[in-house]
């Protein structure tokens, strides 16, 4: 989810970035049970009862039902959806691509602790999918990753659109066709607040841009298109398409910026494997 509201940057506290660690723990619990789950025949509004059942159980609470009015605890963008794709009735078809965004929060010390983070999956398995739909996904969750790894050395939020755009521009040249980089929605600051300041964008841009400091807690989320990154948006107001059919991939973490490097609170290792290409070892609370 992407609507942003200004004001100042929010840096945490040790002790508090380790609230976040438990949010995002239960969202990472989200992920596993919908990756078992989303099989063919499943219908997205029954996983979103998959993620709700994970919520509860894990006494955290869901910060995407009644966001804005959200009906739902998760979004399930299939194929051509972009974000923001409502659970309904739609029942799973071998091969669809479907991105998974999920949240929930904890309350400790008084305050409300975010958690956010998103994935795409191939209902079947890889081998039920098309060789692009694969390098999609691979090419999203590969930005992510190369944006992360940038927030350990990077001096602003700006290095993490231009790592975006480098992995996308290397990837094009490989297989011959670019992806296309949405734009209208972006990554965040989270932490008392879901969604918070400042802006992450997945896309390099001129001018100052705010700096990395530590106790930052930002939400990197590459949004990539196979063909054309114009969207629009359906008369309810929260699924977004392509303009052009083409498929849609998402991947999310939310990252803490720590005096001794980055933290990679949404996955289960700190974000180890991700990181280990860029030669970087993550900050393990």
């Amino acid at each position: 989810m992407g609507r942003l509201r200004r004001n100042q940057i929010e840096l945490k506290t040790i002790d508090q970035v380790r609230h976040m660690r438990r949010a995002d723990m239960v969202v990472a619990s989200i992920h596993q049970a919908l990756r078992a789950a989303a099989k063919p025949g499943v219908t997205t509004a029954q996983l979103d009862e998959v993620s709700a059942r994970v919520i509860e159980k894990a006494g955290a609470k869901s910060n995407f039902l009644g966001y804005y009015g959200y009906p739902a605890t998760v979004c399930i963008s299939v194929n051509d959806t972009v974000v923001h794709g409502i659970p309904n009735d739609y029942a799973l078809r071998e091969g669809d691509l479907v991105s998974f965004d999920c949240g929930a929060y904890i309350e400790a010390d008084g305050k409300q602790w975010h958690g956010d983070a998103a994935f795409t999956t191939i209902v079947g398995g890889d081998s039920a999918g098309s060789e692009e739909d694969r390098m999609l996904s691979a090419i999203t969750e590969e930005a992510m990753w190369a944006a992360i790894a940038a927030t350990a050395t990077g001096s602003t939020v700006g290095c993490v659109g231009d790592a975006v755009e480098e992995v996308v521009a290397r990837r094009a040249v490989e297989n011959g066709w670019e992806a296309g980089i949405v734009e209208e929605f972006i990554g965040h600051g989270i932490g008392t607040k879901m969604h918070m300041p400042p802006d992450v964008l997945n896309y390099s841009v001129r001018g100052r841009s705010p700096k990395l400091q530590p106790g930052m807690v930002i939400c990197i989320e590459p949004i990539l298109t196979r063909g054309s990154a114009r969207t629009r948006t359906l008369s309810d107001d929260w699924t977004v398409k392509t303009v052009d059919g083409s498929k849609a991939a998402h991947w999310e973490h939310s990252v803490a910026i720590l005096p001794e490097g980055v933290c990679v609170l949404s996955a289960p290792d700190y974000g180890a494997k991700g990181l280990a290409p860029y030669g970087l070892i993550p900050v393990r609370l």
